[in-house]
């Protein structure tokens, strides 16, 4: 069998975008081309404060914003974090965020793990979002809003 997460209701992602003000994108790249690069500059237009999470450009900025290794070097209170990593990585993202006091684990389009729901689940931390887009549910929640 097929393992399928199951997406909180898009008024509970509303809440979730409507509150936010930080958002750590774990993945992000110096790459203008990629999509996290993307989704965190879109991000970053809509007045969320990007933090770039990503071990191989810690120290560097992007997008005008100082990177961190890592999820727990993240000095600040983190809302969400954008998940930009193969879903191999997922479990280890989701070690790393229950290490923290980010509230929001969102991974993006096309990543999901069984593996990572289950780590944060038994941790307590229930508000998991998987295999959607930041940038295309902001679009569709926040901004076509009536």
């Amino acid at each position: 069998m097929t393992y399928t997460f199951q997406n909180p209701p898009e008024a509970t992602l509303k809440t979730y975008l409507s509150q936010a003000k930080t958002i750590a994108v774990v993945g992000l790249s110096d790459r203008p081309e990629t999509a996290a690069y993307g989704v965190a500059k879109f991000l970053q237009a809509m007045d969320y404060q990007i933090i770039p999470v990503n071990p191989k450009l810690a120290g560097q900025t992007v997008l005008g914003q100082e990177v961190y290794a890592c999820l727990q070097d993240v000095p600040l209170p983190i809302d969400i974090v954008d998940v930009f990593r193969r879903k191999e990585a997922l479990p280890q993202v989701a070690r790393d965020f229950i290490e923290t006091d980010a509230k929001v684990f969102w991974a993006q389009l096309g990543l999901q793990s069984q593996e990572a729901e289950e780590l944060l689940r038994a941790s307590g931390r229930q508000d998991i979002v998987m295999n959607r887009c930041l940038k295309i549910d902001y679009r569709n929640i926040i901004l076509n809003q009536d």
